[in-house]
């Protein structure tokens, strides 16, 4: 008795977790929620189902590893939990217990011990009623309070903790992968994190997979189905401070949903917020390892990149893949033509691109550089041998592809793609459409279905090698002629794009007066020849700069392959659902053979050649791209962009 007066007069933070069980045991009124104590280790959810459930729950764990990281499951009517806490007793040892009867939630306790032995068989009888205790199993599932300590450790300020207040908890419209009878939307926990610690919450979390991992989301709540922060489905509202940036991880309380949809005659949970306290430490070291998810490692620790501002979305990738996707950025920037293009390069423009295309679903492709205005056709060999690449890596990895092409040149465009299946080259027809002007609101009612803006067709534009409107209105080739002619207003789409939530854009280019340079319009106009009059006006999201435009649509091509085979970044992508590894070998052979390689960019080439279709600088109709031969310059690029992104998995 003197040690549990002695414990009731320290202060809770100070306490263990083995006294922390003891004082809720002896229903300590101090303690109303777990959030802040114990801090260095595990917390968890806990969620009790009929033994007839149990191997359905067991699989759904195992097919949602972030929201329910299955720390042990019991043996029928087990009340103790060795490999987790010693002396505990799970009737007990919870603040607060939820109780469920056919999925309602009919009332909730301060302990079951009572509950369950009401529910023992009357004297005489040799077995229990079916819903007895000892037809109960327990599973423990690891918890993000698991985690806070180690972000307070980390300079990351907790805020919930600050405000005193229950974590905020959020039912998603996002559908975990069901299994059995269980079937429920993803639960998520919200915390604010400063837009400049982002990086250090989500190193922190990656480490502790046990308490969820890393974040599945940052940014808008709206794009994970949340409406309004002000209410959340569990848990307190917690106020944002300036500067602050919504983060959510997945989050046990989706047990508590799977128990409402799956409606069993009964069952208990621990109310949220109200988690059992383990002995095990929160670190990566931790003996008991969810086995769907990969040790620790630093090249796989996520960075945290943004990727859009409208809406505000965030990406997570490991670093060993930006690492990667950097060294891709440097090769294609490399300018044998000697144009001078490093001088407009911008760090992390082609990760940030490849990020926003992975999170896409409909992509709309725009190239054609007419610049030799005086033949028939006008075009260059630079710019669709890139498009091709980057639609044949998006059409692989499930996304919808559309080409636009300037009215002239539509029947061309549709026999070469024409023969482009024939040789293999691709798989199938892409769409190919034109925009021309029709009027103010032309733009938008092409980008979006019945011209609403909250209902966009595509979510993301590129343009590589396309030429770009200057600040005169005018189209200039690198020579300074004027080519408006020859050129439709494809422009006004990233005009428009601007000013529709969800459209992101991209521009490749390697002079300066492609669309989508308007983003380096000042470096243009400064560094390079002509700059002040050919520069083009109209940004782009992303300005991708390549010392041949082609190089940077290729690489676009590898560094969407990276990001799908980086386990972080497709965790991320699928909210942390789904077994891993997540990648079949199917699958990876798939996208691997959509890369591109030096045969079928050949093949492609010499396609473009039997159109009429001339190389860039110099006007030769000839397997050149701006003046330089396809062999040894470009084949010799494709195959070092493939060395880095395939890292010697083989020959190309």
């Amino acid at each position: 008795m003197f040690v549990c007066e002695m414990m009731k007069s320290e202060h809770l933070n100070n306490l263990s977790p083995a006294n922390l069980r003891l004082l809720i045991r002896q229903k300590d009124p101090r303690i109303k929620t777990t959030t802040g104590l114990a801090n260095g280790y595990q917390q968890a959810n806990v969620v009790v189902l009929p033994n007839q459930l149990a191997d359905d729950f067991h699989a759904f764990c195992r097919s949602n590893p972030a929201p329910l990281p299955l720390l042990y499951r019991s043996q029928s009517g087990e009340t103790s939990c060795p490999p987790l806490a010693q002396h505990a007793d799970i009737r007990t040892d919870i603040s607060q217990y939820c109780v469920y009867e056919d999925g309602r939630l009919v009332k909730t306790v301060s302990s079951l011990q009572t509950y369950s032995d009401a529910h023992r068989s009357p004297p005489g009888q040799q077995a229990e009623r079916p819903g007895s205790w000892s037809d109960m199993v327990c599973f423990y599932l690891g918890c993000s309070f698991g985690f806070e300590g180690r972000l307070k450790e980390a300079g990351v300020p907790v805020r919930n903790v600050e405000q005193g207040k229950n974590v905020s908890m959020y039912r998603t419209a996002v559908p975990c992968v069901p299994a059995g009878a269980f079937s429920c939307p993803l639960v998520v926990t919200m915390r604010p994190v400063p837009a400049a610690l982002l990086d250090a919450a989500v190193k922190v979390t990656h480490l502790n997979p046990l308490a969820h991992g890393a974040p599945v989301h940052v940014g808008d709540p709206a794009l994970l189905g949340i409406q309004d922060l002000s209410r959340p489905d569990y848990g307190d509202a917690v106020e944002l401070q300036p500067g602050d940036v919504t983060v959510f991880w997945a989050c046990g309380v989706t047990a508590i949903e799977a128990i409402l949809s799956s409606k069993p005659p009964l069952a208990f949970s621990h109310s949220p917020g109200c988690m059992f306290l383990t002995d095990i430490p929160d670190s990566p070291t931790s003996t008991i390892t969810p086995p769907t998810e990969a040790k620790p490692h630093p090249e796989l620790t996520p960075l945290c990149f943004q990727v859009s501002q409208n809406p505000l979305l965030y990406s997570l990738v490991s670093q060993g893949t930006v690492a990667k996707i950097r060294q891709l950025e440097v090769m294609i920037g490399e300018d044998p033509g000697e144009r001078g293009i490093r001088a407009l390069f911008v760090q992390d423009e082609l990760l940030r691109s490849c990020l926003a295309l992975s999170h896409s679903s409909s992509v709309a492709i725009t190239t054609g550089f007419p610049t030799h205005y005086m033949h028939s056709p006008p075009d260059e060999t630079d710019g669709p041998p890139g498009a091709i690449a980057m639609a044949t890596m998006l059409l692989s990895l499930g996304k919808q592809v559309t080409m636009v092409t300037d009215r002239r040149a539509l029947e061309m465009n549709r026999a070469i793609i024409d023969e482009s299946v024939r040789t293999g080259v691709l798989k199938a027809v892409i769409p190919l459409v034109t925009f021309e002007d029709g009027g103010p609101d032309a733009a938008r009612h092409f980008l979006c279905h019945h011209g609403d803006p909250n209902k966009p067709r595509f979510d993301h534009l590129v343009a590589i090698e396309r030429s770009g409107r200057a600040a005169d209105g005018n189209y200039y080739n690198m020579r300074a002629v004027n080519i408006k002619h020859l050129v439709d207003p494809v422009d006004d789409l990233f005009i428009a794009a601007k000013h529709i939530p969800g459209i992101g854009t991209t521009g490749i280019g390697d002079g300066g007066n492609e669309l989508g340079m308007g983003k380096v319009k000042e470096k243009v106009q400064s560094l390079m020849p002509k700059g002040g009059l050919i520069a083009c006006e109209v940004p782009a999201d992303h300005a991708v700069t390549a010392g041949v435009s082609n190089w940077g649509g290729y690489a676009v091509a590898c560094g969407l392959y990276l990001l799908h085979t980086c386990p972080a970044h497709l965790r991320y992508l699928r909210k942390g659902l789904g077994l891993e590894p997540v990648t079949s070998t199917e699958q990876l052979q798939d996208w691997t053979t959509n890369l591109p390689s030096v045969e079928k960019e050949e093949s492609f080439l010499s396609t473009l050649v039997q159109f009429g279709i001339r190389s860039g600088k110099t006007g030769h109709l000839a397997m050149e791209v701006d003046g330089l031969t396809f062999h040894p310059t470009h084949s010799d690029m494709i195959t070092r962009l493939l060395e880095v992104t395939r890292g010697g998995r083989g020959a190309f």
